[in-house]
């Protein structure tokens, strides 16, 4: 699949896979000194590049697992939702979990862009719905 990418900025890099067989492609951070993440703060760290993700495929902005384990810093929303009519630039809001601070250095991996297929659904009010053994039983209710 080729998906098009455009550099707003003349420093941003295209996203990269770290192996041959990765799912996540690295994004970097695209700014022109670090930025320091207070504790238990987000900071939004761009990435100068906006992606045309084809319809009927989303991009998925997960956590590094090298920063977050590491570093104590994950994307904010845990995991981010990139349309595939978004135009705009790639922007993480990047969230220190610490109790101190963390630095982004200009072109550190950030996160990871997982291009994933999603099913269209229609939704439709019903008055009931079909039984199951599990019925409503929700948090914990199939074990521990």
């Amino acid at each position: 699949m080729k998906i098009s990418v455009k550099k707003l900025k003349d420093n941003a890099k295209i996203p990269a896979r770290g192996s041959r067989y990765a799912a996540g492609y690295d994004l970097y951070a695209c700014i022109e000194e670090e930025v320091t993440i207070a504790p238990h703060k987000t900071e939004k760290i761009g990435t100068g590049l906006s992606i045309a993700v084809p319809n009927g495929y989303f991009g998925a902005i997960f956590a590094r697992s090298g920063l977050a384990a590491k570093e104590g810093v994950r994307p904010a929303n845990c995991v981010g939702v990139a349309d595939s009519d978004y135009r705009g630039e790639y922007i993480v809001a990047l969230h220190n979990d610490t109790d101190e601070p963390r630095t982004i250095e200009p072109m550190e991996r950030i996160a990871q862009l997982v291009v994933m297929p999603f099913l269209e659904a229609e939704f439709e009010e019903a008055e009931e719905l079909s039984e199951t053994q599990r019925g409503t039983g929700g948090f914990g209710s199939t074990g521990k």
